[in-house]
């Protein structure tokens, strides 16, 4: 039996190669693999989606899907990105199936008041602001901004070239800024 130890400080790879030729240690690698991408993961689930229980439905159904893979698939060398592709899968199919718009109603009921600003209702409108965008300007903004991955790793994760991406996520801060400027002159009226 590996040592506990031995397991954290495992490669993507390794971790493969023991979760394939020690079943009875399968358990404590998934356990593993989750502690290292269980956090990741949700965020972009639930910061994409733009809902926490649709997100969290998401969360955990990746990872269902990532054992069963894991169990037929032996070569997987980056878990991380695998995850992350199987998490992107979901969203998508989610969004495809699901309403794509946030009514007015819904905009309004969303919005705090402005006498209460902090920074956190700040980070609220931001989450809300980013309903109006198409799923692949909010996925790029997403993974950027609360993911902080590279642009190349955003490529890699979405299958779009690097030019792609770039202009996705400037796309993404434009409308962003068209959305929340009302609010934010607004925001900087009270503050001054």
């Amino acid at each position: 039996m590996l040592h506990q130890q031995r397991v954290e400080t495992c490669s993507d790879a390794e971790l493969m190669r023991i979760f394939h030729s020690s079943p009875s240690e399968r358990e404590r690698v998934f356990s593993e693999i989750y502690r290292r991408y269980a956090q990741r993961t949700k965020v972009y689930c639930v910061r994409v989606v733009g809902n926490d229980d649709d997100g969290s439905d998401i969360f955990q159904e990746t990872f269902v899907r990532f054992f069963r893979a894991a169990v037929r698939e032996p070569q997987i060398e980056n878990i991380g990105g695998y995850v992350m592709r199987i998490a992107r899968n979901l969203c998508l199919n989610h969004k495809r199936d699901t309403k794509s718009t946030v009514t007015i109603d819904e905009w309004e009921r969303a919005m705090p008041d402005f006498p209460n600003y902090e920074r956190e209702e700040l980070l609220n409108l931001i989450a809300v602001a980013l309903e109006y965008l198409d799923f692949e300007y909010r996925e790029a903004f997403v993974l950027r901004y609360y993911q902080d991955c590279s642009y190349e790793q955003i490529a890699e994760v979405t299958g779009a070239s690097i030019s792609t991406v770039t202009n996705r996520i400037w796309r993404a801060k434009d409308k962003l800024k068209t959305v929340l400027k009302p609010y934010l002159a607004e925001f900087e009226a009270f503050t001054e």
